[in-house]
C-alpha cells in the first residue's frame, strides 16, 4: 500500500550536518546504455547527524532492447554504517524502525513489490553484519555490493513454470513483470507538479 518507489535504502537520510556530503543525481550510462543514476556518497541521518556515513546509489537503466519500458534497476552498495533516523526510534543511528531495500509499483498487489531480506530488521544490513549486510553480498550480479533487478514493460515473466514474481531472477531473464508508469501519471497521482522536482545534477562515478 505504498506510492510507486524504488527505494535503495529506505530510511531518513540527512545531509544538513557538517561531514555530510550532499545528494548528486543525473543523466549517465552503463554498460553502454542511457542510465540515470542517483549517488547518496557519505550522507548522514536524521537529525542532522554525520558520525555514521553511509554511501549507495540508485542505477536505472534504460532495457528497451529487451521489451518497450523494460529498464533495470541496480542498487550498489560501498558503506552501510546508520540504518535509522531519529524520527525512526534509533540511537545513534541503529536499531528502530531500520531501513527496507525494495521496489513496488504501487497496486497493492502482493506479486507487485520486492522487499530484501533483512529489511526493517535492526542490524541486518550493516557492514558490522558480515552475514546479511549489504556491502557483503550480490543479488542479480557477481559484484559485491551490487543488487540487479530487471523491470519488464510487458507485464509478465516469460520463464515456463516459474512464478513471475517469487524471487529476483539474474539480469539475463525477465524479473519482474509490472506496467511502469510514467512521470507525469506518477506526478498527477502524488498531486505534485514538475516545479516540485530539483533541477539534476552531475552524478558521481558508478561504483566499481
Amino acid at each position: 500500500n505504498t506510492p510507486p518507489i524504488i527505494a535503495p535504502f529506505f530510511a531518513d537520510v540527512d545531509t544538513r550536518a557538517p561531514g555530510s556530503q550532499l545528494v548528486t543525481y543525473g543523466d549517465t550510462t552503463f554498460e553502454g546504455r542511457p542510465a540515470f543514476c542517483v549517488d547518496w556518497v557519505g550522507v548522514g541521518y536524521y537529525d542532522q547527524h554525520a558520525d555514521l556515513l553511509d554511501s549507495f546509489q540508485l542505477l536505472l537503466v534504460g532495457r528497451n532492447d529487451v521489451s518497450t519500458g523494460s529498464f533495470d534497476a541496480i542498487f550498489n552498495y560501498g558503506q552501510i554504517q546508520w540504518e535509522t533516523g531519529d524520527a525512526s526510534s534509533g540511537s545513534f543511528g541503529k536499531g528502530g524502525t531500520s531501513t527496507g531495500v525494495g521496489f513496488s509499483n504501487g497496486t497493492g498487489d502482493p506479486h507487485s513489490f520486492y522487499q530484501l531480506p533483512g529489511s526493517l530488521t535492526p542490524g541486518s544490513l550493516l557492514d558490522s553484519n558480515e552475514q546479511t549486510g549489504l556491502v557483503h553480498h550480490s543479488l542479480g550480479s557477481d559484484v559485491p555490493g551490487r543488487y540487479a533487478f530487471h523491470i519488464s514493460g510487458i507485464g509478465y515473466s516469460t520463464i515456463p513454470d516459474q512464478s513471475p514474481f517469487d524471487r529476483p531472477l539474474t539480469l539475463k531473464t525477465i524479473g519482474y513483470g509490472f506496467q511502469n508508469r510514467s512521470l507525469s501519471s506518477f506526478l498527477q497521482e502524488a498531486n505534485l507538479s514538475l516545479a516540485s522536482t530539483l533541477p539534476s545534477s552531475a552524478p558521481g562515478s558508478v561504483f566499481s
